[in-house]
């Protein structure tokens, strides 16, 4: 007979989940006891950045994730990470830490008393198996669970002396065998029409969302964009964990307002809108005007049910958005509109003292590979990023769609575990950087060889932007006066720069980008304001 311990770890090879995230306390320790020799325990210094490393290492990897916390306390530090995984759809099966059955009733020290109600809003499914033996069928079904779209994370509190009981081994086997194929075709029907809509429609525009990559549906993006000459906008990028469409590409044309009124402006002129694999559409701040310009029609195709049902207009087609992408490149034939204009090259920056966002990505934009990955927490620079570095790989740019701080620090390991032959950059302000900094000293300890870029500005300027926007004056606590993150980095061990001069911030982030064997952190001053380009 195995142990339910042995009969775990069974399972979770079998589901190539041998790394783990984690942060373990006292009621974790039975289930790490003896082990195994072919798995990774990841450690992160707190919750968030243990759930940020497993989100972007799911992303990444296209596979679950097994996030490891300790029972009530460690659980509720993680649930901001929860959040952000579960807007960046992101597979995370969680597992967590309770007392032993016999001290819960009574609520004994650590006993998590509503274990499955407090990640219950942020996950697709919460449990605590009623006895010892369903301890893997109930960890099986929270993998089956985040990797069925739409991806997400899944919760199992596990009582602490369930890891020694006997297994139910004949159960065991039959739930470490199962399969189960998430991907669903839409509705041929619904695709054979939409293909002649397209056609027919005198200026469709396509929209191009984060989940368009998650699916793998980039190359036939690129397809059907080209056989109907479709301009291409990305979705609003307050929603936006990943790119749909390369950025360098002719047909690509910017990158879509968050905001009612302004989307609505820019796509005038469209008389179909096609959404792709994002919602519609993840607006913020409020400015109202129109849904749609007048005689627009618009339709999406998501996997997400929730989307398909809140979308404030429109029809929608459920269903898989890359398997739909590439049956309607199939479906439509060579359009003879004429080519979108061409979208210009940013204009150099002017040099200023100190220099500005777009001078400091101007130099990260001198020195990229074109392999490489991104990883973005500085809100106040987004677009000047996106603008400078035009990525056209599939891959290549993660965000959190949430809103939420602290997930880019910690995401990037996790990204670069999973993708050890492609460098990452992790590009963040030093305010976000203190959500998830105990993620410096992972970085150093195992060894992850990922270039942090902290645009050091010394205050939340994306705030001073929404507070010019809300017509706010007065606000405290928009002011960072005096935070050094390359200090913090030496401190944990870390190589740190520091730059002032756009060239002086060139060279030290190519041989930080060279330095395939040591995370090195560059720290760049830089001016007040919102960079776009």
């Amino acid at each position: 007979m195995s142990t339910v311990r042995e009969a775990t770890f069974e399972l979770l090879r079998a589901h190539g989940m041998t790394t783990i995230f984690g942060n373990p306390g006292s009621t974790e320790l039975p289930m790490l006891a003896d082990f195994p020799d072919d798995f990774t325990y990841v450690l992160g210094l707190q919750e968030l950045v243990v759930v940020g490393m497993a989100d972007g290492y799911a992303q990444a990897s296209g596979r679950p994730a097994h996030v490891n916390l300790h029972t009530a306390p460690g659980v509720g530090n993680a649930v901001g990470g929860l959040y952000n995984a579960q807007a960046n759809k992101s597979p995370l099966v969680v597992t967590a830490g309770q007392q032993v059955r016999a001290q819960i009733t009574f609520e004994a020290n650590l006993t998590n008393r509503e274990a499955i109600l407090g990640p219950a809003p942020y996950v697709k499914w919460s449990h605590e198996p009623p006895r010892a033996q369903e301890v893997p069928g109930a960890i099986a079904r929270a993998i089956h669970h985040a990797s069925i779209p739409p991806k997400g994370p899944a919760f199992v509190s596990i009582p602490m002396d369930d890891w020694s009981a006997e297994a139910d081994d004949d159960r065991v086997v039959n739930v470490t065998r199962r399969v189960l194929s998430a991907r669903t075709t839409p509705d041929p029907a619904a695709l054979a029409q939409l293909a002649a809509t397209i056609e027919a429609a005198r200026n469709p525009v396509l929209v191009a969302g984060p989940d368009i990559d998650a699916s793998g549906g980039w190359e036939a993006a690129v397809a059907l964009a080209e056989k109907q000459r479709l301009p291409v906008w990305a979705s609003p990028p307050t929603g936006g964990n990943r790119l749909g469409f390369p950025e360098g590409h002719p047909q690509f044309v910017g990158i879509l307002p968050p905001a009612i009124g302004p989307l609505s402006q820019t796509l005038q002129g469209h008389d179909l809108v096609l959404v792709a694999g994002s919602s519609v559409f993840p607006y913020y701040p409020y400015i109202p005007g129109p849904l749609l310009p007048e005689g627009a029609t618009l339709i999406a195709i998501t996997s997400d049910p929730n989307e398909a049902a809140r979308a404030p207009m429109g029809d929608a087609i459920l269903g898989d958005v890359g398997l739909a992408l590439q049956r309607l490149a199939e479906l439509v034939g060579e359009s003879g509109r004429p080519m979108p204009d061409p979208r210009p090259a940013p204009d150099p920056p002017e040099h200023a003292e100190p220099m500005s966002g777009s001078e400091a990505l101007a130099a990260l934009a001198a020195v990229w590979p074109q392999d490489a990955i991104v990883v973005l927490e500085a809100p106040s620079s987004t677009l000047a990023l996106r603008n400078r570095l035009r990525l056209s790989r599939p891959g290549s740019y993660y965000f959190c769609a949430s809103g939420g701080l602290g997930f880019g620090i910690s995401a990037a390991l996790g990204v670069q575990l999973a993708e050890p032959s492609r460098p990452v950059v992790c590009v963040l302000g030093e305010g976000s950087a203190q959500y998830g900094i105990t993620a410096l000293w992972t970085a150093v300890a195992y060894k992850i060889p990922v270039t942090f870029l902290v645009l050091r500005n010394e205050e939340y300027m994306i705030l001073k932007w929404f507070a010019a926007l809300e017509q706010v004056s007065g606000a405290p606590g928009l002011e960072l006066p005096g935070l050094d993150v390359a200090a913090v980095a030496r401190a944990y061990g870390m190589s740190a720069r520091e730059a002032e001069e756009p060239e002086e911030l060139t060279e030290a982030l190519r041989e930080a980008i060279e330095a395939t064997e040591r995370p090195t952190l560059v720290q760049a001053r830089v001016a007040s304001g919102m960079w776009l380009g």
